[in-house]
C-alpha cells in the first residue's frame, strides 16, 4: 500500500497531465508519430473537398457518380519510457528536482500514448535495471506507471546508462518509440546509445539544473556527489574555478548533442524551471514539420 501523500501526488499529476493531453498535447503527439501504414475502411460518395486522388474509378464507373476510398491509420505504436531513477536525479535548485521534471514528462507522454491507443511501457534504471513494465494500453496501466515513477525507491544510487540501453535493446525486440530520460552525466555509454538509436526511434530527454552549468560567487562551497557520497571543497568566489566549471559543463553538453545528431536521435532539454511542457510541445511540432516536409 502506497503512503497517502504519494497517492495524492499520483492523482494530482494524473489529473494535470490528462488535462494537458486532452486540450493540446494528444493531437500534437498523434501528428508527430504516425502509424505504420493505412488500412482500407470503406467506399463512400465523393464530397466537395475530398482528395480526388482517392476516387475509386471502378465504383464510380458502375454507379455513374464519384465515390472515394477511405483509409484509416494503423497505429499500434509502442512507446518505452526509460527513466533514470539514480540519486543524481534528486537534485534541483528551481521549481522542481530533475526527477520530478522527469515524472511530469513521463506522465504526459504515457497519457499521450494511451489516448492514441498506443502501448506504453516503463524501464526504470540506476546502476542496474531496477524495474521493467511491459508495454500495455489503458488508463489503469498508466496509473500503475505513474505510481512506479513517483513512488519507486531505487536500490542503487549510481547510474549505468550503457547497461540500461543494452537491456532495452534485448527486452524490446521490435522497433519502438523510446523516450530516454536522464541527465546523461554517465560515461562510456556512447556505443550503447548508437546501438539503441539504430534499432529504435530514440528521443533523448536531458534533465538538468542551472547550477550544473554555472555557480554564483558565493565563497567556499562543500559539494557532495549524490551517487558516490564523495565530497569536495570548492572556492566558488574564484573566477578561474567558475569559468573552468562552466567550460567543462559546456563541453559535456556539446559532446552529447553531437552524439545525438550523429545517430539521428532527437534531443529534448528538460530543466528544473518548470518549462518542460513547452519543450515537449515544441518537439512534437518540430517533429511533425520534419515528417511532413520530408
Amino acid at each position: 500500500m502506497l503512503p497517502a501523500d504519494v497517492l495524492r501526488q499520483v492523482r494530482r499529476l494524473h489529473l494535470r497531465a490528462r488535462r494537458l493531453v486532452q486540450t493540446l498535447l494528444g493531437g500534437e503527439y498523434h501528428s508527430a508519430f504516425k502509424g505504420a501504414g493505412l488500412s482500407f475502411e470503406e467506399v463512400r460518395e465523393y464530397q466537395p473537398g475530398d482528395d480526388v486522388r482517392t476516387i475509386d474509378w471502378n465504383v464510380t464507373a458502375r454507379v455513374g457518380h464519384p465515390f472515394i476510398k477511405r483509409f484509416v491509420e494503423e497505429r499500434e505504436l509502442t512507446m518505452i519510457l526509460a527513466v533514470d531513477v539514480s540519486a543524481s536525479q534528486g537534485f534541483g535548485t528551481r521549481q522542481l528536482t530533475k526527477r520530478a521534471a522527469a515524472a511530469e514528462l513521463a506522465a504526459l507522454l504515457a497519457l499521450c500514448a494511451v489516448s492514441n491507443n498506443d502501448r506504453v511501457g516503463l524501464l526504470a534504471f540506476s546502476s542496474e535495471v531496477e524495474r521493467f513494465v511491459a508495454p500495455n494500453k489503458g488508463p489503469r496501466h498508466v496509473l500503475r506507471l505513474l505510481r512506479d515513477i513517483l513512488a519507486f525507491d531505487p536500490k542503487h544510487p549510481g547510474t549505468d546508462l550503457a547497461a540500461a540501453l543494452d537491456y532495452l535493446n534485448k527486452v524490446q525486440r521490435r522497433r519502438a518509440i523510446v523516450f530516454f530520460i536522464s541527465d546523461f552525466q554517465g560515461s562510456n555509454f556512447e556505443a550503447a546509445f548508437r546501438r539503441a538509436a539504430h534499432k529504435h526511434d530514440l528521443i533523448a530527454v536531458r534533465t538538468s539544473d542551472p547550477r550544473e552549468r554555472g555557480w554564483p560567487a558565493v565563497g567556499l562551497v562543500r559539494l557532495q556527489d549524490a551517487e558516490t557520497g564523495r565530497q569536495v571543497l570548492v572556492d566558488a568566489s574564484s573566477p578561474r574555478v567558475r569559468d573552468a566549471f562552466a567550460a567543462t559543463a559546456r563541453a559535456r553538453d556539446e559532446a552529447f548533442a553531437r552524439l545525438a545528431r550523429g545517430c539521428q536521435a532527437d534531443l529534448i532539454e528538460a530543466g528544473t524551471e518548470g518549462d518542460h511542457f513547452d519543450a515537449l510541445l515544441n518537439f512534437f511540432r518540430k517533429r511533425d514539420r520534419r515528417r511532413r516536409h520530408g
